[in-house]
């Protein structure tokens, strides 16, 4: 080969490589200009509960705050079903551009891929965002229920098993999974009746007698059990909550049974880290301001702070915990 052929073999290599890395620059820049610039229109924030829900009572003034700091609307979209898959699979086949975003309770995104064939993969096909808030759930009964304490009503269950009823937002769901392992421990046995949508789908039944029990959040109940409507046995934490101090911790008498959740928002998989990073930012801030903190406290819920990859590792640790008990339960899918 002659020196002018080699000449010409180096310059068309090298002016690939320049091509190459003009284009990976474009690339990057382009990401960082869209991250600067983003949000440019309204946001979604997807989840498959029914309104009134918890995830939808927290994530709505929530997304309030980012609205005002971002500069765009964050508006709440509530697509109930499936026990929540279908909201999840609207997200997971979204544009990863990060104007379709999942709100999510733990029991969603740890459980459901353990008890169902999902259109979609809980840890693949979502990119963790942050979590906004940890917490306990409730057992309350009807007042017409003749127990005053968990010990009580434990008696009262295994004087007559299978009789008493509970509510749930659906099989596999956590509160499901939750009365089951509590009926587990104490030895008792109820009729689960599952319901569409979030736990405000089951209060009408449960206030009006229909149903015996619910587990449920703390803050979606707490109005009827000050209005005296429903009677709060035990909280799933391993402490009190400050929302309702009285309230014992189930624990207390079923020794070891503990059951904490949270509610956490995530964007689909192949969204920028920058975009992922300016959402995580604006929501932690949101979440530090005192007005949010008074009423995360007011309906029982802890604020978090967490960074993405903190988010991720939580979600992992739950979702293999709730594959175990599914597994002890026999419920998980064949």
């Amino acid at each position: 080969m002659s020196m002018w052929h080699v000449d010409g073999a180096l310059r068309a290599v090298s002016g690939a490589r320049l091509l190459y890395a003009i284009g990976v620059c474009a690339a990057v820049c382009a990401t960082a200009a869209s991250a600067q610039t983003y949000p440019a229109r309204p946001v979604r924030i997807i989840h498959g509960y029914a309104a009134a829900s918890a995830i939808d009572v927290f994530s709505r003034p929530l997304a309030q705050k980012v609205s005002e700091a971002l500069g765009q609307q964050f508006i709440v979209d509530p697509r109930p079903g499936a026990t929540g898959t279908i909201g999840g699979d609207l997200v997971a086949k979204a544009q990863p551009d990060g104007y379709t975003l999942l709100a999510a309770p733990s029991s969603a995104l740890g459980s459901t891929p353990h008890l169902q064939k999902l259109p979609y993969d809980t840890l693949r096909d979502f990119i963790p965002i942050v979590q906004i808030n940890q917490f306990s759930n409730i057992l309350v009964v009807h007042p017409a229920v003749p127990a005053r304490t968990v010990a009580e009503f434990i008696k009262l269950a295994k004087a007559r098993p299978g009789y008493l009823t509970y509510a749930s937002t659906g099989v596999g769901s956590g509160f499901h999974l939750n009365v089951e392992t509590f009926c587990q421990m104490a030895g008792i046995k109820m009729l689960h009746v599952p319901y569409r949508g979030g736990g405000s789908s089951a209060l009408p039944d449960l206030m009006g007698g229909r149903v015996d029990a619910m587990l449920d959040n703390i803050g979606v109940v707490k109005p009827y059990v000050d209005a005296g409507k429903l009677r709060p046995l035990g909280v799933t934490g391993v402490v009190r909550v400050p929302a309702l101090p009285n309230v014992p911790t189930i624990g207390e008498t079923v020794p070891g049974f503990e059951a904490s959740g949270w509610h956490g928002w995530l964007a689909p998989a192949g969204t920028s880290k920058e975009i992922v990073a300016r959402l995580n930012g604006a929501v932690r801030k949101a979440l530090a301001l005192p007005d949010i903190r008074a009423f995360w406290a007011t309906n029982g819920v802890e604020t978090v702070d967490t960074t993405p990859e903190q988010f991720a590792a939580r979600l992992r640790q739950d979702y293999t915990r709730y594959g175990k008990v599914i597994g002890e339960l026999g419920l998980a899918v064949k």
